[in-house]
């Protein structure tokens, strides 16, 4: 995925600012922690939190999930940016954990959203096979 680019640490006047400047981040990031959550499945859940959410089973997980989403959208819906930020790294955290139990990989995820890249949304929604209601 597309790395982040890092905001520059010299102010206009190029002296440097006072403020560190965070390491470059990117993507990668999410497929760590994937791995970091695949490696912890069934060993002892006192001491791996991802490990006693995976031992609860599907439901718990995406209940858990759920309940990480619902935060995520109260926050964005009262405007705290702050808050928003760590609901959202909640959701991706408890996303992968299901991914995990499901045993979706990664890479699957990321290939389907290059693949929609490549066409409009409407386009992308449009090709979906229609639910019968």
């Amino acid at each position: 995925m597309a790395k982040a680019t890092p905001k520059s640490d010299k102010k206009s006047t190029g002296r440097k600012s006072a403020a560190p400047v965070p390491p470059e981040i990117d993507a990668g990031v999410l497929d760590t922690l994937y791995q970091t959550i695949t490696a912890r499945r069934g060993t002892d859940p006192a001491l791996s939190h991802s490990a006693r959410l995976l031992s609860r089973g599907t439901r718990k997980i995406a209940q858990k999930f759920g309940e990480e989403a619902v935060e995520c959208l109260i926050e964005a819906v009262a405007g705290n940016k702050r808050e928003l930020i760590g609901e959202s790294a909640d959701v991706l955290y408890h996303l992968l954990v299901m991914w995990v139990d499901a045993g979706v990989q990664p890479e699957d995820v990321w290939s389907e959203l290059r693949r929609r890249e490549a066409m409009s949304g409407v386009a992308e929604k449009a090709s979906r096979p229609k639910e019968n209601v």
